[in-house]
């Protein structure tokens, strides 16, 4: 009988390749997670905030104008480096869309287009305005993606998310930039072509969560709710639709006041960057109270956001600098 141990004859052990000295490194932000955007579009938002709470106290702008250019900065240097991705392996972005950080992060890029566009208007209005229009196609090519990729994703995987709102309310953004810019009609379109689809996504999240409570590290994206409503009620606001702005404000302030008394059950999962989707709601629900003559609760959220976005803002810059973000958010490599 012949030893288990010993290879029967003609037998080749399999061949590795050698080691590679010096190690492979990835190419440049050939890992460049997308999930440090929706943190960004929180600091845009805030900036635009601080533009309208600053001017209903009378007070000069240049702190929001600051606030504005640190974040454009930002963002464009984040859109540089998955821009650079894209280049290397145009698919990444579908593999980056499959992951739930990862289609949080790509859509929140897309909408810190607009973000910026408004930012513009008063600077360079003919840019905001190519900015807007390249946006919000931008936005629409994204969404009609998204929408594809969940059609054919397997039915165990067909559930509706906050980032829902990101992907297919997020159009209203544009009404910010085309309100000053003199869009009335293009405003008015975007509203009420986007809230019967968020009440769409309101009604079908309020029966998931009464079915199933989601996992404590997905808790963050339920911050994403008082977004839309915060939004509604600024773009109406500028409409000269007051009763409308008002009905939205209400329902902004009540997702605002569950969110606060949830805090500590949002969060209990520790830090992660899914709570930059705790920043972008409250810059957007502190505009809403600015919009609506609120100047001092607005001016206390401000402040409330400003330095919650800046504590996360640091940290997952920091996490994006030492290479631990694309791990923790599991982004796709070129």
């Amino acid at each position: 009988m012949s030893d288990p141990k010993t290879p029967p004859p003609g037998y080749r052990p399999k061949a590795y390749p050698p080691p590679q000295f010096p190690l492979r490194r990835p190419a440049m932000f050939a890992r460049m997670p997308p999930a440090v955007f929706p943190v960004l579009m929180g600091a845009l938002g805030l900036g635009l905030a601080l533009r309208r709470g600053l001017a209903s106290f009378g007070l000069p702008p240049e702190f929001a104008e600051l606030v504005l250019g640190l974040a454009v900065g930002l963002w464009g240097f984040a859109v540089i480096g998955y821009l650079i991705k894209l280049s290397q392996r145009p698919k990444v972005l579908l593999e980056d869309l499959r992951i739930l950080p990862g289609r949080a992060g790509v859509t929140a890029a897309c909408l810190g287009l607009m973000l910026v566009a408004a930012a513009l208007v008063p600077y360079w209005p003919t840019a905001a305005h190519v900015m807007l229009i390249a946006g919000l196609a931008l936005h629409g090519a994204l969404a009609a993606l998204i929408l594809r990729l969940w059609l054919a994703s397997p039915p165990g995987g067909r559930e509706i998310t906050p980032i829902w709102h990101l992907s297919f309310v997020g159009f209203i953004i544009g009404g910010l930039t085309a309100l000053p810019l003199g869009l009335n009609g293009l405003a008015v379109g975007l509203l009420w072509g986007t809230i019967p689809v968020a009440l769409g996504i309101w009604a079908l999240s309020a029966v998931q969560l009464i079915r199933r409570i989601p996992p404590a590290p997905l808790r963050p994206l339920l911050a994403i709710h008082l977004a839309p409503a915060s939004l509604f009620a600024t773009v109406a606001s500028g409409l000269g639709l007051q009763v409308l702005a008002d009905v939205f404000l209400l329902l902004a302030a009540l997702i605002a006041l569950a969110l606060l008394f949830a805090m500590r059950w949002l969060t209990i999962a520790g830090f992660s960057a899914l709570w930059g989707a705790l920043t972008f709601p409250l810059a957007a629900f502190s505009a809403a109270l600015f919009a609506r003559d609120m100047a001092m609760t607005g001016g206390i959220l401000a402040i409330t956001t400003g330095g919650l976005t800046t504590i996360v803002l640091w940290r997952v810059l920091e996490a994006w600098a030492k290479g631990s973000l694309a791990a923790k958010t599991n982004a796709a490599e070129a």
